[in-house]
């Protein structure tokens, strides 16, 4: 799917959860549809612009598409003894 799409029903929804929840709440309500409604596809998509700067998405948008998927933790390299 488009990323422009995907940030447009980002910020429609994103606007809607602020009007309901208050700017504070919408991030946490805003992340909490895309989860329920959205195919983890056009999840994935949202959450890579997110990690790559997330142009175009409203501050709430952009906060609810990252509380998606925190950012990993680099992998552990091979002999660190770590993993």
């Amino acid at each position: 799917m488009n990323v422009r799409h995907l940030v447009t029903m980002a910020n429609e929804i994103g606007t809607f959860f602020v009007a309901e929840a208050g700017e504070e709440a919408a991030p946490r309500e805003i992340a909490q549809h895309i989860t329920r409604f959205w195919d983890p596809r056009m999840r994935s998509q949202i959450i890579a612009h997110a990690h790559a700067g997330g142009e175009g998405l409203s501050t709430a948008a952009g906060a609810a598409v990252l509380l998606l998927a925190p950012v990993a933790a680099p992998a552990a390299r091979p002999g660190s003894g770590l993993g």
